[in-house]
This record gives C-alpha cells, sequence and structure tokens, in this order.
C-alpha cells in the first residue's frame, strides 16, 4: 500500500522550479559577485563528473538550476534517471554563457548529490532485501523544505513512499493509544475522524496488541522493535488469524546488518529512517572550459 504521490513530470517539474528558486535565492541573493569577474558575453562548457558510484537522481532540479539563469543553456545527459554511474563517469555536460553556469553550479550539485545519496542508500536496501516480499519504505525523517524531493528521491532508488505528510494517512502510535482508551477506541475513532486517509496505520508493541487490532479491523499494522523471533510470531499469527492479512510493516533498529533477517520474517514493509535523515553526499565535480 502507498500513498498518493505528487511525482507525475508537470508536478515534478514544478516541485523542482519550487524547491531551485528557494536555493537560489539563498544561494545568490542580489547577485553574485564572483561571476561578476567573468565577460557576460563569455560561453563556456562544463562537463560534471561522478568521483564514485552512484545512483543518479535529481535531473529536475539540476535542469531547474542551469535554465532558471540561462534558458538557452543546453545540458545533455549520459546518465539516466535512476541509473548507476560508476566512478570517473561524465554524468552530464551543459554549454552556455559562463556567467549563469558558474552562478546555478553549486545549486546544481547540491541537489544532485544530496538526491542521488538517498536514491543510492535506499537501492543499496532493497538489494538486501532481493527474493524477500519486503519492500523498503521511507518515513518522515526528512530535511526540513525538502522532503518530495527525498521522497522522490527513494523512489527513484527502487523504494516505496510512506505517507507524505500528517494530511494524507493516519499512523498512530503509542501516545495516540494511551490518549484515546486503547487500541480498539482508537481504530474505532478513526473510522469517523479521518475517512479521507489514504491508509490508516496502527504502532503495536506487543502480540497481544497485534491481535487486539486485528480483531478490531486492522488492515495495516507497524511492529514496533520487535526482535526476530517476535516478529516470526507476529507473522504466523496475522496469517491464521480469523481477522487477519493485514499488511505488516517494521520499524525500529534496522540498519544494513539486520535487514535482510528482518525481510526473511516475512514482513511486507520495512520502514528506514536512515535513508533520507543520515545523508552523505554523493561527490561530483563540475570542469569548465571556455569556448
Amino acid at each position: 500500500m502507498t500513498t498518493r504521490t505528487p511525482f507525475d513530470p508537470s508536478a515534478l517539474q514544478a516541485l523542482a522550479q519550487s524547491d531551485v528558486a528557494r536555493a537560489l535565492t539563498e544561494d545568490v541573493g542580489a547577485a553574485d559577485l564572483t561571476a561578476s569577474l567573468v565577460d557576460p558575453g563569455q560561453r563556456a562548457r562544463a562537463r560534471v563528473l561522478a568521483r564514485e558510484s552512484a545512483v543518479i537522481c535529481g535531473r529536475p532540479w539540476v535542469d531547474a538550476a542551469i535554465q532558471t539563469l540561462d534558458p538557452q543553456a543546453q545540458i545533455t545527459w549520459h546518465v539516466s534517471e535512476g541509473a548507476r554511474c560508476q566512478a570517473n563517469q561524465v554524468v552530464f555536460e551543459v554549454e552556455g554563457l559562463a556567467q549563469p553556469l558558474l552562478t546555478a553550479e553549486r545549486t546544481a550539485l547540491n541537489f544532485l548529490q544530496t538526491l542521488s545519496a538517498v536514491a543510492t542508500k535506499t537501492a543499496h536496501y532493497v538489494a538486501l532485501v532481493a527474493g524477500t516480499r519486503a519492500q523498503i519504505v521511507d518515513t518522515r525523517k526528512t530535511l526540513p523544505g525538502l522532503r518530495l524531493a527525498q521522497k522522490y528521491a527513494v523512489k527513484t532508488g527502487g523504494g516505496v513512499n510512506h505517507r507524505l505528510g500528517l494530511y494524507d494517512a493516519v499512523l498512530i502510535k503509542e501516545n495516540h493509544i494511551a490518549a484515546a482508551g486503547g487500541v480498539t477506541a482508537v481504530l474505532h475513532r478513526v473510522r469517523q475522524t479521518a475517512p479521507q486517509a489514504a491508509f490508516v496505520q496502527i504502532e503495536v508493541e506487543t502480540l497481544a496488541q497485534l491481535d487486539e487490532a486485528l480483531h478490531a479491523g486492522a488492515r495495516m499494522l507497524l511492529l514496533d522493535n520487535m526482535d526476530v523471533p517476535t516478529l516470526h510470531a507476529a507473522v504466523a499469527l496475522n496469517a491464521k488469524h480469523p481477522h487477519g492479512q493485514a499488511i505488516l510493516e517494521i520499524s525500529g533498529g534496522v540498519n544494513e546488518n539486520s535487514v535482510r533477517a528482518l525481510a526473511e520474517t516475512g514482513v511486507d514493509r520495512i520502514s528506514i529512517g536512515t535513508l533520507t535523515k543520515d545523508v552523505k553526499a554523493v561527490d561530483f565535480s563540475m570542469r569548465f572550459e571556455a569556448v
């Protein structure tokens, strides 16, 4: 089960342009004082190289950063969005006026290095669970202001988006359950308060809570910080429960060393906050030459 996503071509372009506009305002301000040293009529050609292997992600943001400042710039991509590049491979080339290319350089590379990092990490986790039924899922632990961009990168890396925000789906956690009076009470309540939700998911911490949630009609459950034997038991309980066959998702304590064993329990989804919150940028370099 996935939420609705705003990543069709026109919406994606609008998202990239909005993100880039904020980033250019932050970086350029009133003027690029250093680029003004270059003759306004000077043209340049540039190549962007990857310094390491990575899944490329961020083309709409790179294109927007460059073409916002030089609409006539010609950009030629040599690695497709979502494809893997190798170290020292040319990812794209661009030719246009030197001043705007110099001004756009850092903004374009910031988006490329960040979104490629998310896509690359996601692809790594997807490969680790290959052959199981488990999908790799993101969370709301994203960089402020870049949530949709990062969730797009997760999809580009082969992952699945969880809810986009608090507005489109319901995730009932421990504090919600306590405040509402228990698992059954909160599940009955949500049917009245959020009928428009794309999905309703409830977090459970014990097999007893799982059993209660299934009896109350839960169709999507988050198994929080359960050990592997308990997860096996949860999958078995869900499979044989008279009200079972809910979607089971794991959360908490997932890393590259544990994810395979967790996937082999038979759960449907594994959500991993580190996909988007612990981002180590991919190293790219732009090299200029005058033409």
